[in-house]
């Protein structure tokens, strides 16, 4: 572990072990939280090229853990309810892309726990095919790969052909991951879905860029998406996690019309005590490699991300 790594674990250990972790907790414990998971491995399963998604089975068990010693877990839909009056954080638990691992063994280790979760589907990656930032490999160095990305978004709209086909033409190589680093099959989501607590909600039909699309593009993954998961399962909440964490207020209105109740983002922290714009609410992203001393200094309310 390098130098500034030492010194980063060592200033998580002196937060948990005196008053500040504690002062936080009861300065926060009317708040509210949403935390943003992507995948959750099979143990001993290897992830997806985006090593951040991709969470060991038992590090997300010992989050859960923390969540259930220090806060409530509640369903997302609570939130829209009155203002908290006990002693813990409300938390609401999502999951985007909706990844066969985090389907199978996250959804197992929520089901053990008794614990609510939803999880934001896209009917077009449904039967195990792959999302583009896990397939897209390269022996280049990280920053072509940023470059890959920043385009991907604004030139090629995020649509997981186009960025496929010119990453090839820039010199990447498509390898498919594993399928538990692969969107869930319709088989292992009607298990989920059987399981008491979990909630599926929309991520748009094919995870495009949401702000690039023309309004009928626009439209039709806003409501194609939400008609699917309805004709498929009846455990479905009308709420939106936007793709990338992308949106302007065109998308906003658009997601309005569609029938949405709310959307998400996928970063910013802990929800304002009174949301002005329920179609723009923060999320608490939690990526693979964090240590278990952040996760607990962040559910007590010292680290916004």
């Amino acid at each position: 572990m390098s130098m500034l790594g030492v010194l980063k674990r060592a200033g998580e250990s002196l937060l948990l072990s005196g008053g500040p972790v504690a002062i936080a907790r009861r300065a926060f414990r009317h708040r509210c939280l949403i935390l943003a998971y992507h995948n959750v491995l099979p143990d001993g399963a290897e992830p997806g090229a985006d090593l951040s998604l991709h969470l060991p089975r038992a590090d997300f068990a010992n989050q859960l853990e923390q969540l259930t010693r220090h806060c409530e877990v509640i369903p997302l839909a609570a939130l829209t309810g009155s203002r908290s009056h006990g002693d813990r954080p409300r938390v609401a638990i999502t999951f985007d892309d909706a990844y066969s691992g985090a389907i199978t063994a996250g959804v197992d280790e929520l089901v053990k726990r008794g614990l609510p979760a939803t999880f934001f589907v896209c009917p077009g990656f449904v039967g195990g095919r792959a999302f583009w930032w896990d397939a897209v490999r390269s022996g280049k160095s990280p920053e072509s790969f940023a470059r890959l990305r920043a385009t991907s978004l604004s030139d090629w709209k995020g649509q997981d052909d186009k960025v496929r086909d010119n990453a090839v033409k820039m010199g990447f190589t498509i390898h498919e991951p594993p399928s538990h680093a692969r969107a869930a099959t319709e088989a292992e989501l009607t298990r989920a879905a059987n399981m008491p607590g979990i909630i599926f909600g929309s991520h748009t039909w094919s995870h495009s860029n949401l702000t690039r699309l023309t309004d009928v593009e626009l439209s039709g993954e806003l409501e194609r998406s939400l008609t699917w998961l309805h004709e498929w399962f009846g455990n479905v909440s009308s709420w939106l996690s936007y793709p990338y964490g992308l949106a302007d207020s065109r998308v906003e209105t658009a997601a309005r019309s569609a029938g949405y109740q709310g959307a998400l983002r996928v970063e910013g922290g802990w929800l304002p005590e009174v949301p002005s714009n329920w179609f723009q609410l923060p999320r608490l992203n939690v990526p693979a490699g964090a240590s278990i001393k952040r996760f607990a200094i962040q559910i007590a309310g010292l680290l916004s991300g």
